[in-house]
């Protein structure tokens, strides 16, 4: 009996001991073959598309694997030679035309972990629709293989590097001698993922830490949170820089450390970039935010009379609003964020350097900026627990939850309950406690948001309680 194969939040993720195999790949990849094949066929097109690949051990094979498929199904391929950002990767099919993409990448999950992100026409993660129809095709018939060295023999497979592409288009959008005018120091931690050394190329006075390809990522998940950023919160207690900038395993999330090795969180760093565009690049738009993200984008939209969508958890969503309507910019709380003028899709380089480019522009240290922002929108405080929590009990308790909402949050009246993805009790005074499945791992996402950090942990602990009761 053949695995199941599920897309989640943004692709398809199991263990590479388990389920994650090059039989598996090619079955995924069979099925969007077809898929694209109709596609094309419907628009009367010549299908070409693109393979990347992360750090993670045997990506390249797992990428090599797709590409004998897609070619074996006779749809031009270009693959990349080495470990490859999920943006440069996007940007490539925008850039050239192209059916899509796939990326073989499991992102901030455990390096145990790998997984397959389709990448759509429109150069950003497929949406439900999209990987609904593939998982249709699943086993319709046997995949067909054309090995890699015959591909490329006969022009359906050529490996060319995408990177250097996407670094230009990107030193294009942001004000490079704006940065280094403003002498900046920065440090740039890659977590041995795919950001390597990419923004270092674009700013050379940059100093890169974690920038080697590495399977295990050092020993932690590449995922851009404090727990994770120890070795960086040392090196900067020790060494002078006005801020360090990290990127995630695949480079499409972004988050940053302060001066004294301090984390700041994601939502601070997507506040930043919405005042930025506001106030320094004169922008206008409306926001789109999922709805594990902070409240402070709700305060300066309303500050800014800007229209504001909210989105279940995934960046898909904020790409389908890209597509749709004038969005100025969209962001998550892992660090996703897109930009208006640029691809549909969460680009952790460019949301980097947009950050560096802020900064310049403010001139003020950046705890100063965001004091002045907590003065002006209200204090933001965040806390995030994840929590191992059996499957078939995450749909009773969203149920219970639903039934039985906190009357009070610790202090302020419930205001409101939004149930389009898990689970969040809002209070009159805006601080919010939520809890969802994540949609790729077995895990209970739990998160909190007040103007207190003791009272954000607070609820927290309360929503451990309340996932305890079923």
């Amino acid at each position: 009996m053949p695995a199941p194969i599920r897309f989640g939040t943004d692709g398809w993720r199991a263990l590479m001991s388990g389920d994650f195999n090059v039989e598996n790949v090619r079955r995924v990849t069979r099925a969007l073959a077809l898929y694209w094949r109709e596609e094309a066929s419907r628009k009367k097109t010549v299908p070409r598309a693109v393979v990347g690949y992360d750090t993670r051990a045997s990506s390249d094979r797992h990428a090599a694997a797709v590409a004998e498929v897609l070619a074996g199904n006779d749809i031009a391929t270009i693959l990349t030679p080495q470990p490859t950002p999920t943006p440069a990767v996007s940007f490539a099919i925008k850039e050239r035309g192209l059916i899509g993409g796939v990326m073989i990448t499991a992102s901030h999950n455990p390096p145990a972990f790998n997984g397959y992100k389709i990448k759509a026409d429109f150069a950003g993660s497929a949406d439900n629709a999209m990987t609904d129809a593939v998982e249709a095709l699943l086993d319709r018939e046997p995949p067909r293989v054309l090995p890699l060295e015959q591909a490329r023999g006969r022009g359906r497979v050529v490996v060319e590097d995408l990177r250097a592409p996407h670094r230009a288009a990107v030193g294009r959008f942001v004000d490079l001698e704006r940065i280094a005018k403003a002498r900046l120091g920065v440090v740039v931690d890659s977590m041995h993922g795919c950001g390597g050394r990419e923004i270092e190329q674009l700013l050379p006075t940059v100093t890169t830490l974690r920038a080697e390809p590495d399977p295990f990522f050092g020993g932690v998940n590449p995922e851009p949170i404090a727990a994770n950023l120890c070795s960086l919160s040392d090196y900067l207690r020790s060494h002078r820089a006005d801020i360090a900038l990290v990127t995630d395993g695949d480079a499409d999330r972004i988050a940053a450390m302060d001066p004294r090795g301090e984390f700041i969180t994601t939502h601070y760093c997507i506040a930043m970039l919405l005042l930025h565009m506001i106030r320094h690049r004169k922008q206008a738009g409306c926001v789109v935010k999922m709805l594990n993200t902070t409240v402070m984008i709700d305060r300066i939209c309303a500050k800014h009379g800007l229209t504001l969508h909210e989105t279940p958890v995934g960046f898909k969503w904020c790409a389908k609003l890209m597509r749709e309507h004038d969005v100025l910019i969209g962001g998550e709380e892992s660090g996703s964020v897109g930009f208006k003028g640029w691809i549909p899709e969460r680009d952790g380089l460019l949301a980097g350097l947009l950050l560096l480019e802020f900064l310049a522009c403010e001139g003020k240290p950046v705890r100063e900026i965001m004091a002045g922002m907590d003065a002006e929108f209200g204090a933001s405080r965040y806390a995030r627990a994840d929590i191992s929590y059996p499957l078939e009990k995450r749909a009773p308790l969203m149920r219970w939850l639903r039934e039985n909402p906190l009357q009070d949050l610790l202090g302020s009246p419930l205001a409101c309950v939004k149930d389009f993805d898990g689970v969040k009790m809002e209070a009159r005074d805006g601080a919010w406690l939520m809890l969802r499945g994540s949609g790729t791992e077995p895990v209970l996402r739990i998160y909190a948001e007040a103007g207190e950090q003791s009272r954000a942990n607070s609820l927290i602990e309360l929503g451990r309680r309340l996932a305890a009761k079923v």
